[in-house]
């Protein structure tokens, strides 16, 4: 058994009740960590608000451009189709515009033969499934 003398148990007491005394003693009452406490709640409600403020907001926008959109959408399919459009033309080619000749499409090379593909770097099969 660890004490065993009635001066062991008595040195014990002596040295818990001088811990106590000492921790009592070097503490600051916890005035400072209270403070700091009720700081750092402030701080976290102002930020909470303000996340639930700035989430009201974003969805009073969605809802708002939601709406707008149903609008356009309604506006669209009552709108009269306009007259087509003219045929979209491609830009010419930088040797089109250097040589000033066209070429017609049905003259144009393809980039591989129909029906088959270069594999990735052309390794693997060359014919696509």
């Amino acid at each position: 058994m660890l004490f065993t003398t009635t001066t062991q148990f008595a040195a014990l007491a002596l040295c818990l009740v001088a811990g106590w005394f000492f921790g009592l003693a070097s503490s600051s009452g916890g005035r400072k960590w209270k403070t700091r406490y009720a700081d750092e709640r402030e701080a976290h409600a102002g930020y909470r608000k303000q996340g639930d403020t700035a989430l009201a907001e974003a969805n009073r926008r969605i809802a708002e451009l939601e709406r707008e959109n149903d609008r356009l959408a309604r506006a669209a399919e009552t709108a009269a189709v306009a007259a087509p459009a003219a045929p979209v033309v491609a830009a010419p080619t930088l040797g089109e515009r250097i040589t000033g000749r066209v070429r017609p499409v049905s003259t144009v090379r393809p980039a591989y033969p129909a029906g088959s593909r270069p594999g990735w770097f052309d390794f693997g099969p060359t014919t696509r499934r």
